[in-house]
């Protein structure tokens, strides 16, 4: 039993082009072209879109997944692994769902607030295996270094600067202002430098290459929606993180 290329793009929530591009760059080959040249994709097919489309959901590149698949040659025990991530997620928002909820309920019913339950599942370390398999061990233990040697005050003025930068992008993108064009391109100059700013990542390595680091983020802002959310315009869409990725792209062809 097979899927045509346009069922398999309906049943995953992608479009047929990107099961096109997929097949063009090796990633994800159909079954068989039928003669009226549609692609056709069986059950070993899905079961790789699928892993495909998890590590998409785990910020990696289409190169880096290439690289996992082409080490991975057991697919179940690949997506055993995929599962025991997704579930450590589920278990996490569930306690931040939770914690929230109360909060909630304290705040309406003039209740005394729970500092040690307020931020059970927030946790600044769960995307550490994300981050040590994208750059390194050493990149991590950097950057977990500098937050954990903030003070509250110094925390609580970093996360103001980076939500201050994602309601400007979201603004300028609402505008409908061009991704070349000067206010675009001064929050470009804005994240670059907001970037550059965070021990271990290439954009603050001496010699580091700034210019695809920053390129590939703008492409991963787009791809994963768990960061192009923090870019989401009115609409919902993806208008706001490809506003983003096109700005950056334009200011690191320029400037690094």
């Amino acid at each position: 039993m097979d899927w045509s290329i346009q069922e398999i793009a309906k049943l995953a929530g992608t479009t047929s082009r990107t099961l096109r591009h997929y097949d063009d760059i090796g990633l994800v080959a159909p079954t068989r072209v039928a003669a009226n040249g549609y692609r056709h994709y069986d059950e070993r097919a899905l079961v790789r879109l699928q892993r495909v489309l998890l590590l998409r959901e785990l910020g990696l590149g289409l190169p880096q997944i290439a690289d996992v698949l082409e080490r991975e040659t057991s697919e179940a025990s690949a997506l055993t692994a995929h599962l025991a991530w997704l579930r450590q997620e589920q278990d996490r928002l569930t306690r931040q769902i939770a914690s929230v909820e109360s909060t909630i309920d304290a705040l309406r019913g003039g209740e005394e607030l729970m500092a040690d339950q307020m931020f059970d599942g927030f946790d600044h370390t769960r995307y550490k295996d994300e981050v040590e398999q994208r750059w390194g061990k050493d990149a991590y233990a950097r950057s977990d270094a500098w937050w954990r040697g903030m003070s509250p005050e110094e925390r609580t003025a970093w996360q103001g600067r980076v939500a201050d930068l994602q309601r400007d992008w979201v603004d300028a993108a609402t505008r409908g202002e061009s991704p070349d064009g000067e206010a675009a391109q001064d929050l470009a100059r804005r994240h670059v430098e907001w970037l550059t700013g965070v021990p271990g990542t290439p954009a603050s390595v001496p010699g580091g290459d700034v210019k695809a680091y920053v390129t590939g983020l703008g492409e991963m802002y787009v791809a994963d929606p768990r960061f192009g959310a923090h870019y989401a315009t009115a609409d919902g869409g993806s208008t706001g993180a490809e506003f983003v990725r096109d700005a950056l792209r334009v200011y690191a062809e320029a400037n690094l």
